[in-house]
């Protein structure tokens, strides 16, 4: 029996819209002037109108007909998908002689997207004026003449008469492995392929099986494993399908030789340093998957083929061969936003992605913003506005990655910064401040990386306990640790970072500092579709060395806002010093939990709870409570992440803070 098989698509051809005019006040009949020529981009098209009658065409309408069918809406486009009829209804074919052939070639694609849906005892027809044209008929004298008797008075109404009946069930299901290639490669066929008997035997069910059976035997290190045979038996007897999937698994096998090919102006070695696979290790479709993910990170890189070859080589393991294709070398941007708590900022930026051939990148960033004020006033009107209340930053990065093509990268990142920080309720503090770090970054693998570094910042900071001019100079080390499956909407695995960065006088540091912060995120999935995920975070943070009032306040630890402890002020959660404001903490503890859940591909639901706040001592003490929160976001789920709006509600809220507050981002909170 032959399976389904779907017509390709055609391209519509727009329509005409025409619209008539009186001309002056005589009464002459209406002039039709038909503008369709003047529709360019096919704005006025109406798409579901057949073009006007006309004595040269034979425009025409399809009207669907499905009886009591339960899935009758879904049914239709599914058909109108498969119609050729559908498709081409704003081209117009001249004579009823050739919208007859139409027709009858249109029943065959109508019968199999019957059939793809398990409606193998369907019947279909098209009539027209009671002239009906069934499956496997031709087109008669009687059915042209109904055709051409509409000419030019109104577009032919074609009825797309169906008739489903049942639908028929899966009875038995078989899957045989060809070849002698030793033990099973699937223990259990069936699981693998979720197919039950007594489940609609539609076609998309039937090719999601067969791509799982492929795609479990792929990850068993069978690379040249495929579906030989598919035998779909329908009994239209008793309405049941018996479906045998003949498979071969084919050799296990490994990686072969690793072939960079085309890379534009980016360096071969580059490229390779970031492909973590070697020669002989197990062939995986994740580590393909991994490795173009890797490569991907290189700022300069814009997309990444990964072939495989169709044969292993002569130590059976199967060559892969790389290409990459070069972005845009330079990029310039421009950004502004507003935020009831914040105020506005605008923020432009430029960025070369091969700055000396090398893929080399260097961004420059500059800011400005509304500094909020923390002494109790407001800005009342444009007279109350003063030079003290704009803040500002200039960044500069460079990243030279794959330094002389090993697996380290040199980093160089600055920043000038003028901010203050805070709330009018609990005050906060003013910073001004110049950083310049250097470091070099390994990266073990895909997931795994240490960097250190080199340290110097020179600032000026503000609050109640007083005024700090400090130098810091120090030596940052850190761990970065990520084996989740996305960086924006992480579904499964772990990301761990922790950083510890000493501060002492001999390097030439005012305040001996020493602090060390740490984070551990955990994403499950319930199912295997990833549309139930629990999600978990844990932040630490601790400065030891110095008193609270030695440290510059910009070290010091704050909690609160979109991205630490949601419903209270961006970092408005710390010890309460002099006149009840904030003189932040020696450390920090941030929980936050959530289940995301999906309701719709694109819509999903996520209530969480968050806790947290900052101590005056250098490690948790629980002399200062923890600030709690909880509340409901919503996800809006796009090819490039989700959109999140989160609203939150503090549990024990102080004095002066707000009953909700509302948060909108691009990603998940964390």
């Amino acid at each position: 029996m032959r399976f389904w098989r779907r017509a390709g698509r055609a391209v519509a051809l727009s329509g005409s819209y025409a619209f008539a005019a009186l001309l002056g006040l005589q009464a002459e009949p209406a002039r039709a002037f038909d503008f369709s020529s003047l529709d360019v981009f096919g704005l006025f098209t109406k798409k579901d109108e057949p073009p006007a009658p006309s004595a040269s065409a034979l425009p025409y309408k399809l009207d669907f007909q499905l009886g009591d069918a339960e899935d009758a809406e879904a049914l239709t486009r599914s058909l109108q998908d498969a119609s050729l009829l559908y498709r081409l209804r704003q081209d117009a074919p001249p004579d009823g002689e050739t919208l007859a052939r139409r027709m009858a070639a249109d029943l065959k694609p109508l019968v199999d997207a019957l059939w793809s849906q398990g409606y193998f005892n369907a019947e279909v027809a098209l009539v027209v004026d009671g002239v009906s044209l069934g499956v496997g008929a031709e087109p008669s004298a009687t059915l042209v003449r109904a055709l051409e008797s509409h000419r030019n008075r109104e577009p032919v109404p074609i009825v797309v008469r169906v008739d489903p009946k049942t639908v028929f069930g899966l009875r038995r299901i078989d899957v045989v492995e060809r070849g002698d290639h030793g033990a099973p490669a699937i223990a259990d066929p069936l699981k693998v392929s979720r197919l039950k008997a007594g489940e609609p035997a539609t076609s998309s069910s039937l090719r999601a099986a067969q791509a799982a059976l492929v795609d479990y035997m792929r990850a068993q290190s069978r690379p040249l494993a495929k579906m030989v045979e598919l035998r779909p038996v329908v009994d239209h007897a008793v309405g049941t399908m018996d479906v045998t999937y003949v498979l071969d698994p084919g050799p296990l096998a490994g990686f072969g030789e690793i072939a960079i090919g085309r890379t534009d102006e980016i360096p071969p070695e580059v490229v390779r340093s970031f492909i973590y696979l070697e020669p002989g290790d197990p062939y995986s479709p994740k580590a393909l998957a991994d490795t173009r993910r890797s490569i991907a990170t290189v700022p300069a890189v814009g997309s990444v083929r990964i072939r495989e070859a169709d044969k292993l080589d002569s130590a059976g393991n199967l060559p892969i061969f790389v290409e990459v294709t070069e972005r845009p070398k330079h990029l310039l941007g421009f950004s502004a936003r507003y935020s009831t708590i914040d105020g506005p900022a605008v923020k432009t930026y430029w960025e070369h992605r091969n700055l000396f051939g090398g893929a080399e990148r260097l961004r420059l960033e500059a800011s400005i913003f509304l500094a909020p004020r923390i002494d109790g006033t407001k800005i009342q009107s444009f007279g109350d506005f003063e030079r003290s209340d704009l803040g500002g930053r200039f960044a500069v990065g460079f990243m030279k990655p794959a330094l002389w093509g090993t697996r380290n990268d040199w980093l160089i990142d600055g920043v000038a910064t003028r901010e203050r920080v805070g709330t009018n309720r609990y005050g906060g503090y003013t910073a001004r401040y110049a950083n310049v770090t250097t470091a070099i970054r390994h990266r073990f693998s895909d997931v795994f990386s240490i960097q250190a570094g080199i340290e110097y910042e020179r600032g000026q900071t503000s609050d109640v306990l007083g005024q700090i001019d400090y130098t810091l100079v120090g030596i940052p080390l850190s761990v970065k640790y990520d084996s989740t499956d996305s960086l924006l909407d992480p579904t499964r695995g772990y990301r761990a970072t922790a950083s510890f960065a000493p501060y002492p006088t001999f390097l030439g540091s005012t305040v001996g500092i020493y602090q060390t912060k740490a984070a551990l995120s955990a994403y499950y999935a319930l199912d295997e579709d990833a549309r139930y995920v629990l999600a978990g975070r844990v932040g630490f943070g601790s400065i030891t060395g110095a008193s609270l009032d030695e440290i510059p306040a910009t070290r010091r630890f704050y909690a609160g806002g979109g991205g630490s402890v949601r419903g209270y002020a961006y970092r408005s959660l710390a010890p309460l010093g002099p006149y009840g404001q904030l003189i932040g903490g020696r450390s920090l503890l941030e929980f936050s939990a959530e289940a995301r859940i999906k309701v719709t591909d694109t819509i999903g639901i996520v209530p969480f709870f968050d806790a947290g706040t900052a101590f005056e001592s250098s490690f948790p003490d629980g002399k200062q409570r923890l600030q709690m929160a909880a509340g409901l976001g919503l996800r809006y789920y796009t090819g490039i992440g989700p959109i999140r709006v989160d609203v939150a509600a503090p549990l024990n809220p102080r004095k002066g803070d707000k009953p909700v507050a509302l948060y909108v981002s691009i990603g998940q909170a964390f």
